[in-house]
């Protein structure tokens, strides 16, 4: 799809201006996000992109819609699981309630610009190499794999990772939270805050999100405005998303189940996709194979709904039964089962 330059200004205008919106209307007041007010912001970020999405339909034909919208339904399921994560953040440092958007919104811009960057690099890859499609492919394989065997690996994240450590050997870290502020000065000195810290963590923790999203969205179209779009879009309805989902994230016990479904189905089409482009020499003469099917974005959009509305499905139903059974809920595998709102009083220390 041919996008004119004033489009990508006008589309970065308007995620600045929402971005403003929000550091208007929500973060201008510090508070505690309710689940009525988180419910209200993801359904007008939904509704924002929605009508992207319509947009695309009107002035891009059908088959790029279906290309937006189902890179943002596979981004944003993505963004579900990254926020087991997220959670394990807050709850290592203690993150006070009043401030958990404000880190959000932070650590959102830090993904956005990262995966501005990814994106980048990732467009003019694709239309100058075509083996990187084998490359995307294995990753989402690989990734898939991990989803659904190594259901520990979340439980083993690290907040205090080597990012973390090294900035506390370069910097003298406060015990304490000093409200929203990322420093102070002490003694003559520059302290870094234990919100400092949070960002950092929540900061790594988006630039290896990114290794596994931008190889799934590129599978789905390699439209570079489109994979922009679905990431910023999936990206701002994050924070809300992560107030309202609060508790029930532990009864999506088969979620991982079906991003790890999800993710090597996108990495097969990106396999026959790569065997359409293949240059290789040492396949096919390096030669196209196109006798291979190619998955187009409709038949991407029904396979992508349906894993996500069976899986959902599927994991209350099992939460109710293990309810009427008297069992305690667990978490889903491989994520800690600590909500939002059970987290941080308004102080609190961080780790060291």
């Amino acid at each position: 799809m041919s996008v004119p330059t004033w489009v990508w200004i006008a589309a970065l205008a308007a995620l600045l201006a929402l971005i403003l919106l929000d550091l208007v209307v929500v973060d201008r007041k510090p508070h505690e996000i309710t689940v009525s007010e988180a419910t209200k912001w993801v359904t007008f970020y939904i509704a924002c992109a929605v009508a992207f999405g319509i947009g695309v339909w009107i002035f891009g034909g059908s088959e790029h819609a279906a290309g937006f919208a189902t890179g943002y339904i596979t981004e944003y399921s993505l963004s579900v699981d990254n926020l087991f994560i997220f959670m394990i953040i807050m709850s290592s440092f203690s993150v006070p309630a009043l401030h958990q958007h404000r880190v959000l919104l932070i650590g959102i811009v830090l993904a956005l610009i990262m995966r501005g960057v990814f994106i980048g690099v990732g467009a003019q890859a694709v239309q100058n190499f075509s083996w990187i499609f084998w490359l995307f492919g294995g990753i989402l394989i690989y990734t898939a794999w991990k989803f659904a065997f190594n259901q520990q690996e979340n439980e083993e994240y690290d907040p205090n990772g080597g990012l973390v450590r090294l900035v506390r050997k370069l910097f003298p870290v406060t015990d304490e939270y000093h409200g929203s502020k990322l420093t102070i000065k002490r003694d003559g000195r520059r302290w870094m805050t234990p919100m400092f810290i949070v960002i950092v963590a929540i900061g790594g923790a988006d630039l290896v999100f990114a290794v596994d999203s931008i190889p799934a969205i590129f599978g789905i179209t390699q439209d570079a405005f489109l994979v922009f779009a679905a990431n910023a879009f999936a990206l701002m309805g994050l924070r809300q998303l992560y107030f309202l989902l609060g508790g029930l994230v532990q009864k999506l016990v088969y979620l991982t189940y079906g991003l790890a479904a999800i993710l090597a189905f996108i990495g097969a089409k990106l396999v026959l996709h790569a065997l359409h482009e293949n240059e290789l020499p040492f396949i096919n003469g390096g030669q196209h194979v196109t006798w291979v099917p190619e998955i187009n974005n409709w038949v991407s959009l029904g396979v992508i709904v349906t894993v996500l509305g069976v899986t959902t499905v599927a994991s209350l139903l099992k939460a109710r039964r293990d309810e009427r059974a008297g069992i305690a809920p667990k978490a889903a595998p491989g994520h800690p089962p600590a909500a939002p709102a059970a987290q941080a009083e308004e102080a609190g220390n961080a780790p060291h």
